[in-house]
């Protein structure tokens, strides 16, 4: 069962389900959850391989789908970035009675030519046995961006000093991550493609095969925001969420 975290109380609405990106965690994404439960239950959800969720020998988006569908007892209303945005978008096209209406934050239904094998390289190649504190270990990340360190560094048990995520399962399957699964199925349930004006995760040539997939979407772009734009711009992209999900 995956492991995940709840915000407010469940209404009359659907509730809102949360999906993070690859190396991130349910707790990412606490602040956004808090300020949409004043409205309706919100569940963050650890995927696979994880946060506190359990760890698998395959990490393929029919197994991410499949996982949160069956963590599901109601249609629900469903937010993913990045990973969690192909994972969103796969069990919406999967399992399309389970979802309402979806939200996907920087990400394509397509296959990527960037890997991110190097950083998980590098984090492999951490000695987490010498390190007191998350501060040190990140001195230890002198291959990757600066912007990076922290962010990763909370996938850290520092007390148990272990990693909280599955770096030779994501390692192996890092093809199946960057890739998306083929599919000639649609969903037609409402579906808000929100992008970062700055981000290079996704381009006007990628529409075409988002509307052959789903074909009731809508597309909206932040302006000065990147690839995480839900921590560089929070009150624009939670405005926007609160919009879309609040219309009938």
């Amino acid at each position: 069962m995956l492991n995940s975290i709840s915000h407010g109380k469940k209404s009359k609405g659907p509730p809102l389900i949360i999906l993070h990106g690859l190396f991130g965690s349910a707790n990412n994404w606490s602040s956004i959850a808090r300020a949409m439960s004043d409205q309706r239950h919100v569940i963050c959800i650890d995927l696979r391989n994880h946060g506190n969720s359990p760890w698998h020998s395959t990490h393929s988006y029919d197994d991410l789908a499949t996982d949160v569908a069956m963590t599901l007892d109601e249609p629900a209303d469903i937010i993913g970035h990045s990973m969690g945005g192909k994972a969103a978008m796969v069990l919406a096209l999967r399992y399309p009675q389970l979802v309402n209406k979806l939200i996907i934050a920087d990400i394509s239904p397509i296959r990527y030519n960037q890997s991110q094998i190097s950083i998980i390289n590098a984090l492999l190649a951490i000695n987490l046995h010498i390190a007191e504190s998350r501060t040190e270990v990140m001195s230890q990340m002198l291959t990757i961006e600066p912007d990076l360190r922290a962010f990763l560094a909370q996938s850290i048990n520092i007390k148990e000093k272990v990693w909280r995520i599955n770096l030779k399962t994501l390692k192996k399957d890092m093809n199946k991550i960057v890739g998306f699964p083929n599919f000639k199925a649609e969903f037609t349930g409402k579906t808000l493609f929100i992008t970062g004006e700055k981000s290079n995760y996704t381009h006007e040539s990628h529409k075409p095969n988002i509307r052959r997939l789903f074909p009731n979407s809508s597309f909206i772009s932040i302006q000065n925001a990147g690839h995480w734009l839900h921590v560089e711009k929070p009150l624009e992209f939670k405005d926007i969420t609160k919009t879309f999900l609040n219309e009938k």
